[in-house]
């Protein structure tokens, strides 16, 4: 259910900004959608699975709250992480 330290290094180095960058917008919200992917393959197995439905769901409201943030400061990077990311919006 959860990221590898290895995939999470991964996203880090394609989502950074600049070196040394691990708390950028873009940063969370990519670990953040990996996490929510991984989550929903676990709750198509495991439906009645409601304590990890609610992390899911407190988890997709941290990624709106932070992509919501990066809207408001800066819409081009906005914009790219959306198309990068494949997220409907």
């Amino acid at each position: 259910m959860s990221i590898t330290p290895e995939r999470k290094q991964t996203l880090i180095e394609e989502y950074k900004t600049k070196d040394g960058d691990t708390g950028s917008p873009e940063v969370q919200v990519a670990i953040l959608s990996e996490r929510i992917s991984n989550l929903t393959e676990h709750l198509k197995a495991h439906a009645k699975d409601f304590h990890s439905r609610r992390g899911l769901l407190v988890m997709v409201g941290q990624r709106r709250r932070l992509l919501d943030y990066l809207k408001a400061k800066d819409q081009g990077r906005y914009d790219t992480l959306i198309q990068r990311l494949g997220l409907r919006r």
